[in-house]
């Protein structure tokens, strides 16, 4: 079961946005989140947003694979017309998004179809990157095919381990020894490709998660994403866990694996960009992930998505049927949204922007942080450039993440907040 919908304020029925948005949107991207909730089997790890057609119900409940897509451009057309009503100026999407759930078991057609009516309502900048998620077990070389003559110019595979046992425990259904197969049918049709890996998994061993990081990089990916295991309330895993037949993942096992996956990506050539991202070079970074990162602007598309413009959040309702009613209705699917004031959007930019390999204005931090900057450098958790003697009360250089620092990031946002 997927978590609960944050608490906020109710949405307005016509999704209708305060004024307050068109402050600096002229220096912010926009980006499109395209939903697909739709999953042959719950991994036991997942707490996304997804379903399976068992816990649909059938067709019938109006939140079907095959009608989807006509409903989800529905409310692509709504975003062009409530950013519009804002005031906010016309702009060209510079990347969109398709995840999921596992958005491939949608027809090739439908993905198109909502790719165009990205196309149609917003415009794509001519360098857009638009990217879709997909299991290794559901694309075929015909459909990847379909999808870069479409305008796709980026697949994400979930491969998460190379290693029979670990993706058993993880629920995982495909064969380790397609993803090359399905790497090299990517890359055939000029498609960037981005593996996605876990570390962590209970029962996973040193050498285990060295031999997925291995066989990931004898794929020779552009891109190589490496997260480590959580264990979400309210999942399979977690009543696993509960019940004593699962253990928790260790922290420093973590950090461990976490070290050795990036020796072994760096030794290969991919450099880190973001904790849990690496590339080739800065022109194969995921470069929707990075406007989130930066605080640009992102509509997200389908059941539960959540979407960001000009300090205004919101999310949309859970349920495929929930949403489509509200959608024929000609109402948001917008279930809530916040108004973050200054306060929560400086601890975003810090939170969010430390994480980046640039690093963070130091003039950005309140100052006290900037005060702290020297005692944190000191303790060898991060760098600042030119010096930590140009941090005084009015800012100066920026602050970047040292190896060990990436190991406890979020410790160091709390030091630099104050927290």
């Amino acid at each position: 079961m997927s978590p609960a919908l944050p608490v906020g304020d109710p949405a307005p029925p016509d999704g209708a946005l305060p004024g307050s948005v068109v402050d600096g949107a002229h220096e912010r991207a926009l980006a499109m989140y395209l939903h697909v909730p739709f999953c042959r089997v719950r991994c036991g790890y997942c707490d996304f947003t997804t379903y399976t057609a068992e816990e649909l119900g059938g067709a019938g409940s109006g939140s079907s694979r095959a009608g989807y897509a006509a409903v989800a451009a529905r409310e692509v057309e709504m975003s062009g017309q409530v950013l519009a009503a804002a005031g906010l100026p016309p702009r060209p999407v510079s990347t969109v998004f398709v995840g999921g759930g596992t958005p491939t078991l949608l027809a090739s057609r439908d993905l198109l179809g909502l790719l165009d009516a990205v196309r149609t309502v917003h415009g794509l900048a001519d360098d857009a990157e638009v990217t879709t998620e997909a299991n290794p077990d559901s694309v075929t070389p015909a459909s990847l095919a379909e999808l870069a003559a479409g305008g796709f110019t980026r697949v994400s595979f979930g491969m998460q381990s190379a290693v029979p046992h670990v993706l058993a425990t993880l629920d995982r259904t495909h064969d380790p020894a397609r993803v090359p197969d399905v790497v090299r049918w990517a890359r055939d049709v000029g498609l960037q490709v981005s593996l996605d890996l876990i570390y962590g998994t209970p029962g996973e061993s040193p050498a285990d998660w060295r031999a997925s990081v291995e066989a990931a990089l004898a794929c020779e990916p552009d891109h190589v994403s490496a997260y480590a295991l959580v264990v979400e309330a309210g999942t399979r895993m977690a009543g696993q866990v509960r019940r004593g037949e699962l253990s928790l993942p260790d922290p420093d096992d973590l950090a461990g694996k976490y070290e050795d996956a990036d020796a072994l990506l760096l030794a290969a050539g991919l450099g880190w960009y973001e904790v849990s991202n690496w590339s080739s070079g800065p022109g194969t970074r995921c470069r929707h992930n990075v406007s989130y990162w930066r605080g640009d602007d992102w509509w997200g598309v389908g059941p539960g998505a959540h979407s960001h413009v000009g300090g205004v959040r919101w999310w949309n309702v859970k349920h495929p049927g929930a949403y489509s009613a509200r959608l024929a209705e000609g109402r948001s699917p917008a279930h809530s949204r916040e108004v973050l004031d200054d306060g929560a959007r400086l601890v975003e930019r810090v939170l969010l922007g430390l994480r980046l390999a640039d690093g963070l204005p130091a003039a950005v931090l309140p100052s006290e942080g900037r005060a702290r900057v020297a005692d944190v450098v000191a303790d060898g958790l991060l760098r600042h450039h030119p010096s930590p003697a140009d941090v005084d009360m009015a800012g100066g250089g920026r602050v970047v993440l040292t190896d060990r620092g990436r190991l406890l990031a979020d410790g160091v946002v709390r030091r630099l907040l104050g927290w």
